[in-house]
């Protein structure tokens, strides 16, 4: 009789079986896969509901066997709130980047932050606006080339990038806000450290909270995956530093 394998890794029952639209290395598929897998093993996949954003992960409702709804451009944490508010037995995350988040959607996120309302952001963070051509956006690095900086962003022109992470953390509202980065397996086991305590302070009522995801966009940097891994870990972490910048008691 053949002996039994005992399964270690398989395809989350909260995840489509579906092949995503991002481009060969993006991280983005990173981050869906640790959303997911820990919609299953918090048992949150019959009441959670997603809010996408206007952006590269414009469609992620579609690789997700959970509810979802798609915002307005940068409206996803006023939406997410409202659904809250309307359904608070449910679970509910919103998933943005950096353009959706810190530009346009700036004063939703700060005020979503401010109420302390129990939602969830996952922000990720690639420095450029990747859907539409990589613009510049509010966390593209002082001398990084794109399509409306192509000298280099300058302070003086374009001012200084936004630590979003920490900005937030100096609100009283947030219960976890964390930064992370999805270039490595060491990096992405504590990121989904960092999302597991993101999901616990909305489970337990304690508050908001939020975790930002370094990530890459090889397309736009005009880089291969591997030399963009490289670049989060040699140029980005530099100027966004890993690490928990508030935790809540009741969250860990």
């Amino acid at each position: 009789m053949a002996e039994q394998m005992n399964v270690i890794y398989e395809r989350p029952r909260s995840w489509a079986n579906k092949v995503t639209h991002y481009c060969p290395g993006c991280t983005h598929g990173v981050a869906h896969r640790l959303l997911a897998e820990l919609v299953d093993e918090m048992g949150l996949l019959d009441k959670t509901i997603g809010v996408w954003p206007v952006g590269c992960a414009v469609l992620g409702y579609d690789y997700f066997n959970f509810d979802s709804v798609e915002a307005a451009h940068g409206r996803a944490p006023a939406m997410a709130t409202g659904i809250k508010i309307t359904n608070p037995d449910n679970f509910v995350f919103t998933y943005q980047g950096d353009g959706d988040l810190a530009s346009i959607g700036m004063a939703e996120i700060v005020h979503a932050a401010a109420r302390g309302w129990p939602i969830t952001a996952i922000f990720i963070n690639n420095g450029n606006y990747g859907m539409t051509g990589g613009q510049m956006a509010p966390t593209t690095l002082l001398g990084q080339k794109t399509t409306t900086s192509p000298l280099g962003r300058t302070p003086q022109t374009n001012g200084f990038p936004i630590r979003v992470a920490e900005m937030l953390a100096q609100l009283d509202g947030p219960a976890f806000i964390a930064r992370v980065s999805l270039d490595s397996p060491a990096n992405i086991r504590k990121a989904k450290s960092a999302m597991r305590k993101a999901f616990n302070a909305q489970v337990r009522g304690i508050g908001f909270s939020l975790v930002e995801c370094l990530s890459t966009c090889p397309t736009n940097w005009k880089l291969t995956p591997i030399e963009s891994m490289e670049r989060v870990r040699q140029e980005v972490m530099p100027y966004f530093p890993l690490g928990e910048f508030k935790v809540v008691e009741g969250v860990l």
